[in-house]
């Protein structure tokens, strides 16, 4: 006989209330705790909903109370009982008005007492619980982030839908193409010799589905990268792929901030107002250092180049009379007290790791000036720094002299650093930016030549096309990326539409026009027979639900992710392949001392 014969599931345990009270329910799921309080039993039951205490009776029924005795934690259950008020009511719950007397109890399976526990506040390695992710994901922190995820991907879904998007997957055994990372390769058993590329965006394949007349496209897109992971970054992760054509930059920007203010809308009740800002790249450096600001607080870089030059301090003074380089300064206003000089040693420290030689620094206090530097300067210098930064009494300023790139970096990250520990952002604010007009280019050093700071299928800036054979370095990109409390949220660019533009830029990236037609002909081909303007983003869907959850990895939203060393302690994939299968697919391993 069927153990669940007779038994029909009427609802989930963390959706009854106040309402159902005499209604016979029954409810099936896992045993969170029991507690045996003598003629008494008291078990929390849990689904995916949440957990509702159930009720068993030593007076009403001794079978059925002695039967609950056996149950133990992660047994999974079936209850049939009546909906009763609670005498104790429970508010940290949304069940805790209610409680359920048991009329029946079913043992569907045991369970050997877990290797983790299923609470939120646990102290397991985070190694142990992908190990076991199965019992992780039973954790109602864990549930609800899956949950969440699956409200934006609907969202997305309607939203996209409604205006006029058409969902299209795209290959996922492509062909390895030079975008920025290493890409996954996948041998080919048929074309011995060959291998696929695994996708790190479906990019070649959107735009020609735009050459295709498709006009709108989406997709939930699987990506891979064979890169270095942290905690915002996986080997496979998922993106909001979008593509439209006939377009131009405020088209896009318009149609994707909608769809943003919908989602944190519906899924956290919060509103934006809109339009997003926008800032340029070079205004978003200039200000915070960083082309992902984190607009929340103040902390602003301020330039003292042109005051630096004759300030009578070597280092300014050094930096601010060569090329490229400069001198700049934030100023933790009113916090002066709050960073001793240790304090201060530990913010030099994340200067340093970004590349500064040091962090100067000038304390206003109610005494007067301290500063290890201000010896240098005329009393006259010193106050026009200060002043620059409107520096009074109870600020910190901070200063770096370097290369711009090292000032921006270190400035940037301090400011970061400072706020913080300084604990002054607002968890529940949800600042949301757009950074425009990025450079087309930057300079390798290592490779001695340009390389693309999006990728190389995006368009110049119409006024800026001469400047591709003149100065590279001046190219603004038609580039865009949505930046939400400091974390870049996704971007994307007015892509390149004509074959020879497209050519002059693979030229300009180093590839000879044999190489580019090697790597990419099927574009430059496509384009030949009428491309359509066009445009496109990218939403990192992993980064924006761990922003929504406030998580801080997000190993925490997908099911399955693999650890800082690529690997999946659960599987414990990859996994070695017998020798059969290499010699199928012409693949020698070799061993290397």
């Amino acid at each position: 006989m069927d153990i669940m014969s007779g038994m029909k599931r009427t609802g989930y345990c963390g959706e009854l209330s106040l309402e159902d009270i005499g209604k016979e329910v029954v409810l099936m799921g896992w045993v969170q705790k029991s507690r045996d309080l003598g003629s008494i039993v008291f078990v929390d039951m849990r689904d995916r909903e949440g957990v509702c205490q159930i009720v068993f009776d030593e007076t009403i029924n001794q079978n059925l109370f002695v039967k609950s005795q056996e149950l133990g934690s992660e047994y999974v259950i079936a209850v049939k009982g009546i909906v009763r008020e609670r005498a104790s009511k429970n508010p940290n719950i949304k069940t805790g008005d209610i409680e359920v007397y048991a009329s029946e109890l079913r043992i569907l399976n045991k369970s050997e007492t877990p290797p983790i526990y299923i609470k939120d506040d646990d102290a397991v390695s985070e190694n142990l619980r992908m190990k076991y992710r199965y019992l992780d994901l039973r954790k109602p922190k864990m549930q609800n982030n899956f949950i969440l995820r699956h409200k934006v991907t609907q969202i997305v879904r309607n939203y996209l839908s409604d205006n006029g998007f058409i969902e299209i997957e795209t290959p996922i055994l492509g062909k390895p193409t030079p975008e920025g990372a290493r890409d996954y390769l996948v041998p080919s058993r048929v074309n011995k010799g060959s291998f696929y590329g695994l996708p790190q965006s479906p990019q070649l394949f959107k735009q020609l589905l735009m050459v295709s007349g498709m006009d709108k496209y989406f997709q939930i897109a699987k990506c891979f990268r064979d890169e270095d992971l942290r905690a915002d970054r996986q080997p496979e992760f998922t993106q909001i792929d979008c593509e439209m054509s006939f377009v131009e930059i405020n088209d896009v920007l318009d149609i994707m901030e909608n769809m943003i203010s919908k989602i944190l809308s519906e899924t956290l009740d919060v509103n934006i107002s809109l339009p997003i800002p926008r800032m340029t790249y070079k205004e978003a450096m200039d200000r915070f250092g960083s082309d992902k600001p984190d607009t929340r607080f103040g902390f602003e870089l301020v330039d003292i180049t042109a005051d630096a030059k004759t300030c009578g301090f070597g280092v300014f003074e050094s930096a601010a009379n060569e090329e490229c380089k400069s001198v700049r300064g934030i100023n933790l206003k009113g916090y002066e007290a709050s960073f001793t000089r240790k304090g201060i040693t530990a913010l030099e420290d994340v200067a340093k790791t970004y590349g500064a030689k040091g962090l100067a620094w000038i304390k206003i206090t109610e005494e007067g000036v301290t500063s290890p530097i201000s010896k240098f300067f005329t009393q006259e210098n010193l106050e026009t720094i200060i002043n620059k930064l409107e520096g009074e009494k109870g600020d910190l300023l901070l200063f770096v002299a370097d290369r711009d790139k090292v000032v921006f970096d270190a400035l940037g990250h301090v400011r970061i650093d400072a706020a913080k520990k300084l604990d002054i952002l607002d968890e529940n604010k949800y600042n949301l930016l757009y950074v425009t007009e990025f450079p087309q280019f930057e300079y390798d050093e290592e490779e001695n030549r340009y390389v693309a700071m999006h990728h190389p299928f995006t368009s110049p800036m119409d006024e800026d096309l001469e400047l591709l054979d003149t100065n590279p370095s001046k190219v603004r990109a038609k580039a865009y990326d949505m930046v939400l409390n400091g974390v870049e949220l996704g971007g994307g660019s007015i892509r390149i539409y004509n074959s020879d533009v497209q050519e002059k830029m693979f030229n300009l990236l180093g590839f000879s026009k044999e190489e580019a037609w090697d790597k990419f002909g099927f574009l430059l081909e496509a384009f030949k027979y009428g491309t359509p303007p066009h445009g496109g983003i990218a939403f990192g869907l992993d980064r924006l639900v761990m922003l929504l959850a406030k998580q801080d990895s997000i190993r925490e939203v997908i099911a399955f992710p693999k650890n800082q060393n690529a690997i999946c302690p659960l599987t414990n994939a990859p996994g070695k392949t017998d020798k059969k299968s290499l010699d199928e697919l012409s693949i020698a391993i070799i061993e290397k001392n």
